[in-house]
């Protein structure tokens, strides 16, 4: 019987280390499922402020295709929640069980005690007992065990008490982990009804954007020819810098493509690098609508997009900022007064484009987070968007790896 208890007690104290580390797990995705609905209230209220029109065509549908991934990503996300509150809903079961079996078993040793006790419970039988012992020695056992015997009962008691409130408790978390469960799978059907709602629309205008596919890869074209040529200016301000530090070390290969640094500048390459994956967005808030490196054109499938950074999408009147300390390199006007800042971090440079106006000169000193100057709003689509650059030397990097949950 003591072999049984004891292989209770370890099976119960196994499943609540199994539903600690479950309900760590679960916290973590508790949190990943705020956060996305915390993100889709924010997508889809920036998003409600864009300007539908004929020529926006294209974006609107850009757009509806990042509210219906952004909702995909939740559902995701909720599944995973659910099916761990399944899991944990099953683990509790067989620990109510078990707790179940455990209290039968206390309560019938216990009233076996109860009864022995009752037979023998007159004090002439105990005094007896004592009396017919062969010497003081026994019979000073026999006192002793008769102690252990009245406490080892009222113990019995007690943990019977304690098990029967664990297992109300035990009961209790079962039932409220149900109900968790119950809600998750409401907003899910909600969220798939929207996904729903929202597929419609988008079949609707991917029909009208087929109709006039050629006139908006021409658009496309357009504007990544644009995009090369101001990240041809930029690439020159960042040669003719490396060239000058060159100069300036009096270093003889005077056309390489890296910078010569001071011994400052190289402690700020070496923090710099130690922070990669750390650092702060270069906006407040915000969500990323284009990403680095070659890829087709979410909608155009004819059109390949080659970005050499992010395209950032932010609220109106949205402020650029430093991601790190660093020199600001320099100020480059571009095409409708629109400005790009680069800043020098040693011999890495991160370049924010598409500002309205700018806060910084060149060979200001800037500290981490430090406002640079106000993100541009297009006044046909309603859009702010800041584009977001980042290289080493003359070699672009992938932001995404160095900035914060990118």
């Amino acid at each position: 019987m003591q072999f049984k208890f004891k292989y209770s007690l370890l099976f119960i104290a196994l499943l609540f280390s199994v539903n600690l580390l479950a309900q760590t797990s679960r916290k973590a995705l508790e949190a990943r499922r705020i956060q996305l609905q915390k993100d889709k209230i924010y997508i889809n209220a920036l998003l409600s402020n864009t300007k539908r029109a004929e020529k926006n065509l294209l974006d609107e549908l850009i757009d509806l295709n990042k509210k219906i991934s952004t909702s995909e990503l939740l559902i995701n996300a909720i599944n995973r929640e659910a099916k761990e509150f399944e899991n944990e809903i099953y683990r509790n079961q067989l620990e109510i069980n078990q707790y179940k079996r455990d209290l039968v078993v206390l309560k019938k040793d216990y009233a076996d005690m109860i009864y022995k006790s009752y037979k023998s419970k007159s004090q002439n039988s105990r005094i007896m007992f004592l009396l017919s012992s062969d010497n003081f020695f026994q019979a000073y056992k026999r006192f002793q065990y008769m102690k252990q015997y009245t406490s080892y009962r009222k113990l019995q008691g007690e943990e019977i008490k304690l098990k029967t409130v664990e297992l109300e408790d035990l009961t209790d978390s079962l039932k409220m982990k149900k109900k968790q469960k119950e809600a998750l799978l409401n907003d899910k059907k909600n969220e798939q009804s929207k996904i729903k709602k929202e597929k419609k629309e988008q079949q609707i205008v991917l029909n009208k954007v087929k109709q006039k596919e050629n006139k908006y890869e021409r658009q496309i074209k357009d504007f990544l020819k644009e995009e090369k040529r101001i990240d041809a200016k930029i690439d020159k301000i960042i040669r003719d810098a490396i060239a000058a530090s060159n100069k300036k070390s009096k270093s003889k290969n005077t056309t390489a493509a890296t910078f010569t640094l001071t011994a400052e500048a190289k402690e700020l390459a070496k923090q710099f690098t130690a922070n990669k994956g750390k650092l702060p967005w270069p906006v407040e808030k915000g969500y990323v609508s284009l990403y680095y490196g070659k890829q087709r054109h979410p909608i155009v499938r004819t059109a390949t997009i080659q970005s050499n950074g992010v395209r950032i999408t932010t609220n109106k009147g949205s402020k650029a900022r430093a991601v790190f300390n660093g020199t600001v390199l320099g100020v480059q006007v571009m095409s409708g007064n629109k400005k790009a800042v680069l800043i020098q971090h040693g011999n890495y440079i991160s370049v924010y484009k598409n500002l309205e106006n700018v806060n910084v000169n060149t060979g200001d000193k800037l500290k981490t987070k430090q406002i640079i100057g106000t993100i541009f709003t297009d006044k046909l689509t309603g859009k702010t968007i800041l584009g977001f650059v980042l290289s080493k030397n003359t070699t672009t990097e992938n932001p995404a790896s160095w900035i914060y949950k990118m």
